[in-house]
């Protein structure tokens, strides 16, 4: 399988570290070949103080679990929640400029922010 992400687009955008699962880059690039267009990630990895910046508490993005992925139409939103929950991602937030996906659940989940 193609690998589509590099390793500045799922850096932290705060201390430039990296901690990507494999499991969850697999399943992103699963999600982008069956989309059919390339993503462009808002946030991947993020350090303790990016995700306190951002107003998170807990996150699987601090665990390399998780990433947001730019959306500004319905069209491409759809299109992208589609390839996630065909990828196998296990959580999926819906906002108006991107989707969250994850891994790290017990249960599947999908939510708006």
């Amino acid at each position: 399988m193609q690998n589509y992400f590099t390793a500045d687009e799922l850096k932290c955008k705060c201390c430039g570290k990296l901690l990507i699962s494999t499991k969850f880059k697999k399943k992103l690039n699963r999600a982008r070949e069956l989309a059919g267009f390339p993503f462009v990630v808002h946030s991947g990895y993020r350090c303790e103080a990016h995700n306190k910046a951002v107003g998170s508490t807990s996150s699987n993005h601090t665990k390399g679990h998780a990433a947001d992925i730019v959306c500004f139409s319905d069209r491409t939103r759809f299109l992208v929640v589609k390839a996630m929950i065909l990828a196998g991602m296990l959580g999926i937030g819906i906002h108006k400029t991107f989707v969250h996906c994850d891994i790290n659940r017990t249960s599947p989940a999908l939510w708006l922010y």
